[in-house]
C-alpha cells in the first residue's frame, strides 16, 4: 500500500509542476504577445499615416515625386512586416496554442498572416512595391486619343454609351485598348515575382496565398464561383438576346456582327442602356454631392467631415477610377472620385461613402490591429448595398425629387436595370477571378488567348477577328489589386442579404427592391451597431451570423435577381 501512495503522489506532484509550468507558459505567451502588439503599433501607426496620405496625393496629383515617396515609405512597411525577427515572435505564440483570450487571439490571427504574407528575400519584396508603382504611374499618366484628342475614362464611357457610329466605337474602344501594350509586361514580370514570394513560403502560387491569407479557402471560393455561374447563366443568356437585338437594331446590324465595342463600356462590366428610361437625365442637374450628404445624415450617418477632406472631381494626371481610404484608423477618412452628373456618378459616390462610413464608424477603442472591416469583401457588400440606391425609383423620389409620375415610370424600370446590372456583373466577375486564378497558376501561358477564351465563354462576347493583343492588361485591378475581384460578388451577395433582413426585421416590407430607407436613423443604427463598429472583431462569418441570423448564403441574391 505504501509503494501504491507514494507512485499516487508522484503522480499528482508530476501533474501539478506541468500545470503550473503550463500556467506559466501561458501567462509568459500573453505578456509575450502583449509586448510585440505594443511594438507592432508603434511602429506601423506612425509609419501607415504617413504612407496612406502619400498615396493619397500621388492618386491625386500622378507626379513621379509623389510616386516615388510612396515607394520609400511602402518599402519601409514592408521591412517591418517582413522580419523574420517579429515573425519568428509570432510564431511561436501562435505554435504554442496557449492563447486564450479572445481578443488578443483574434489579434494574433490576423497579425500572424499579415507578417506571414510579407516573409521572404527583402530584395524581392522592394522588387514587387517598385513594379507595382511604376506600373500605377502608367495607368494614371496614360490617356487614350481619338481623332488627335485626349480622353478621360469618363469621356470613353461617354462616348461609348452615346455613339451610334461602329467605326468610332471599334476605333476609341481600340484606342483605350493601348495601355495594355505598356504595360503587360510588366505586369507579367510583377505577377512571376509575386509568385516567387508566395512558392517560398509554402503556397502554390500567390492566387492561392492571397485567398488563405485572406480567411479564405480557395476550394470553397471555386465552389462558389461554379454555384454561381451555373446560378446566373440561364437568367444571362436570355437577358443576352435581349441586349443584343437592342443593339442590333441601335446599330443597324444583324446581331451576329455585335462586337465588344457595341456594348457601351469597356469591358461590358456595366449593364448597358437598353431601357426605355435615360436614367441619366434625371441626374443631369443634380448636385450629387449635396444628396449624398444629405442622404447619409438622414440615416444618422453623417458624412461631412468626410467630404470636407476628399477629392471629388477630375483633374489632369489624376487617377481615373474611385476609391475610399482610412488614413490614420483614428477617423481620417476620404474618398477619392470623378464625379460627372449622371447616374453611374451617383451609385459611384453613393458607394464610395458606403466603404466610408463603415470605417469611420468602427469602434475606436478596439486594438489597432482590428480596426479594420470584418473582411474585404464586408465592406464591398455596404458599398454595394447603398451604390444600387442610384437606380431606385422610391430613393430617387426622396432624395433627387423627381415627380411621382417619373417614379412611377422608373419603378419597374430601375429594378431591371439594377437587375441587367447584376447579371452582367456577375459574368463579368466570372472573367476577372478565372483568368488571375490561371494567369498566377500558368504566367507564361498565352494570356491573350486566356482572356478572351473566358469572355467568349462567361460574357458570349465575340473577340475582333485576328486579335492577339494584351486587352487583359488594360484593366488597372489586375496589376494593382490582385487576387482581390472576387470579393466584388461576394459582397453583392451579402448586399442582398442585408436588404432582406432590413426588409423583414427593420423596415417590415415585402418588397425588398424598393424599400424606403431615407430618413430612417434605424437603418444607420443596424449597420452601426451590427456590422461598423465590431471592425475586425470577429471572423467575418460570425459578423455576418450575429448580424442577419445566417453565415453568408447565395439564396438572397438568386431571390432578388435570378428568380423571376
Amino acid at each position: 500500500m505504501k509503494k501504491i501512495h507514494l507512485i499516487l503522489f508522484s503522480i499528482l506532484l508530476a501533474f501539478t509542476l506541468g500545470a503550473c509550468k503550463s500556467k506559466k507558459s501561458e501567462e509568459q505567451m500573453k505578456e509575450k504577445l502583449i509586448d510585440f502588439i505594443e511594438r507592432h503599433d508603434s511602429l506601423v501607426k506612425p509609419l501607415m499615416k504617413e504612407a496612406y496620405t502619400a498615396y493619397y496625393n500621388a492618386s491625386i496629383s500622378g507626379n513621379a515625386d509623389d510616386f516615388a515617396k510612396v515607394l520609400e515609405l511602402e518599402n519601409q512597411m514592408t521591412a517591418i512586416f517582413s522580419n523574420p525577427d517579429y515573425f519568428a515572435e509570432l510564431k511561436e505564440i501562435k505554435e504554442s496554442e496557449v492563447i486564450k483570450d479572445e481578443m488578443l487571439l483574434r489579434q494574433l490571427n490576423v497579425l500572424y498572416n499579415e507578417y506571414l504574407g510579407s516573409q521572404g528575400d527583402p530584395k524581392l519584396l522592394e522588387d514587387i512595391n517598385a513594379a507595382q508603382n511604376q506600373i500605377e504611374q502608367k495607368y494614371s499618366a496614360f490617356r487614350a486619343k481619338h481623332n488627335n484628342k485626349e480622353l478621360t475614362d469618363n469621356d470613353i464611357e461617354s462616348f461609348l454609351s452615346s455613339s451610334t457610329n461602329s467605326a468610332d466605337l471599334e476605333a476609341v474602344w481600340k484606342s483605350h485598348k493601348e495601355i495594355g501594350k505598356l504595360v503587360n509586361n510588366d505586369i507579367i514580370t510583377l505577377v512571376k515575382k509575386r509568385n516567387e514570394l508566395a512558392q517560398k513560403l509554402g503556397f502554390k502560387n500567390y492566387h492561392d496565398m492571397s485567398l488563405t491569407l485572406s480567411d479564405q479557402n480557395p476550394a470553397e471560393i471555386d465552389a462558389l464561383f461554379d454555384e454561381l455561374d451555373e446560378l446566373t447563366k440561364p437568367t444571362f443568356i436570355e437577358l443576352k438576346k435581349e441586349m443584343d437585338a437592342y443593339f442590333a437594331e441601335r446599330y443597324k446590324i444583324p446581331a451576329e456582327q455585335l462586337m465588344p465595342w457595341h456594348y457601351q463600356n469597356r469591358f461590358f462590366q456595366e449593364a448597358p442602356k437598353i431601357y426605355n428610361i435615360d436614367l441619366d437625365a434625371f441626374y443631369a442637374k443634380v448636385d450629387i454631392v449635396k444628396v449624398c450628404r444629405d442622404f447619409y445624415a438622414g440615416i444618422g450617418l453623417p458624412v461631412d467631415d468626410i467630404l470636407d477632406r476628399s477629392d471629388l472631381y477630375e483633374k489632369p494626371g489624376k487617377n481615373q477610377h474611385a476609391y475610399c481610404i482610412h488614413i490614420d484608423r483614428e477617423g481620417d477618412v476620404r474618398i477619392l472620385c470623378n464625379i460627372r452628373p449622371n447616374e453611374m456618378w451617383a451609385g459611384t459616390m453613393l458607394h464610395e461613402l458606403g466603404h466610408a462610413v463603415y470605417d469611420k464608424y468602427i469602434d475606436k477603442n478596439l486594438p489597432f490591429s482590428l480596426r479594420e472591416p470584418a473582411h474585404t469583401f464586408t465592406t464591398e457588400a455596404i458599398a454595394m448595398f447603398f451604390g444600387r440606391l442610384s437606380t431606385n425609383a422610391q430613393w430617387m423620389k426622396e432624395n433627387i425629387g423627381i415627380s411621382e409620375e417619373d417614379a412611377a415610370k422608373i419603378a419597374e424600370v430601375g429594378f431591371n436595370q439594377l437587375r441587367l446590372q447584376q447579371i452582367v456583373f456577375s459574368r463579368w466577375s466570372q472573367v476577372m477571378y478565372r483568368f488571375e486564378k490561371g494567369m498566377y497558376e500558368d504566367p507564361d501561358q498565352d494570356l491573350n488567348a486566356l482572356w478572351w477564351t473566358l469572355v467568349e465563354k462567361y460574357q458570349m462576347i465575340k473577340k475582333p477577328e485576328g486579335r492577339n493583343e494584351p486587352d487583359w492588361a488594360s484593366k488597372i485591378h489586375i496589376a494593382t489589386s490582385p487576387c482581390y475581384y472576387h470579393n466584388y460578388h461576394l459582397g453583392e451577395l451579402l448586399a442582398s442579404q442585408f436588404s432582406f433582413y432590413l426588409a423583414k426585421n427593420i423596415l417590415k416590407s415585402d418588397n425588398v427592391n424598393m424599400l424606403s430607407i431615407s430618413n430612417r436613423p434605424e437603418v444607420g443604427s443596424y449597420f452601426r451597431d451590427k456590422v461598423f463598429s465590431l471592425g475586425a472583431k470577429l471572423q467575418w462569418n460570425d459578423m455576418i451570423e450575429k448580424a442577419t441570423g445566417e453565415k453568408l448564403t447565395a439564396k438572397y441574391y438568386a431571390e432578388q435577381f435570378v428568380k423571376k
